[in-house]
C-alpha cells in the first residue's frame, strides 16, 4: 500500500522546511514572550492546524489547480504579506510606547486562547512558504496512483 511512498524522503523535506525560521517560528517566539506559555501553545495549535487544512488542500489536488493559477496565489500571498505588515506595525508600536503600564501588561496576558489560536492559524494559512512546501510537495512528490490510505499518512506524518 505505502510501497510507492518515499516516506523519508517526504518527512525529510517536511522537517527542512517545518525548522527553517519563518514567520510562524517568530509568531510562536513572540507570543509566548509576551503573553506566556500556554499561548504560545495556543499559537502554534493554529500553525498546526494551518498545515493540515494545507496538507489535505494539496491531497485534494487544489494545490496543482493554484499552481496553474497564479492569480489565485498572488490574492493569497498579498493578503498574506498584509497581514504580516500589520502583525509588523502593530509590535513596533507597542515597542515604541513601552512604559510602566507595558511592563504590567507583560504580566497579564493581552489575548485569549482564541485569539492566540487564530493568529497562528490565519498566518499560516496565508504563509506563502507553507502554500509552496505543500502545492509542491504533492504535485511533485507524491507519484501517481498513491492509494487513499497512503495520502492520509503523508497528512498525518506532516501534521504531527
Amino acid at each position: 500500500m505505502f510501497e510507492d511512498l518515499n516516506i523519508t524522503l517526504i518527512l525529510t523535506a517536511g522537517f527542512v522546511v517545518m525548522a527553517s525560521p519563518g514567520p510562524a517560528t517568530l509568531a510562536i517566539a513572540g507570543t509566548s514572550m509576551s503573553s506566556g506559555r500556554l499561548y504560545g501553545l495556543a499559537t502554534a495549535f493554529g500553525i498546526i492546524t494551518g498545515s493540515i487544512i494545507w496538507s489535505i488542500i494539496a491531497a485534494l489536488g487544489l494545490g496543482a489547480v493554484m499552481m496553474s493559477n497564479v492569480w489565485m496565489f498572488d490574492v493569497l500571498r498579498y493578503f498574506g504579506a498584509g497581514y504580516l505588515l500589520f502583525l509588523a506595525l502593530k509590535s513596533a508600536r507597542s515597542a515604541l510606547t513601552a512604559s510602566k503600564s507595558h511592563a504590567h501588561a507583560l504580566a497579564q496576558p493581552e489575548t485569549s486562547f482564541i485569539k492566540a489560536y487564530s493568529k497562528g492559524l490565519l498566518l499560516h494559512l496565508t504563509n506563502p512558504k507553507a502554500i509552496l512546501f505543500y502545492g509542491s510537495l504533492y504535485a511533485i512528490g507524491i507519484p501517481e496512483g498513491v492509494k487513499a490510505g497512503g495520502i492520509a499518512l503523508v497528512i498525518f506524518a506532516l501534521g504531527f
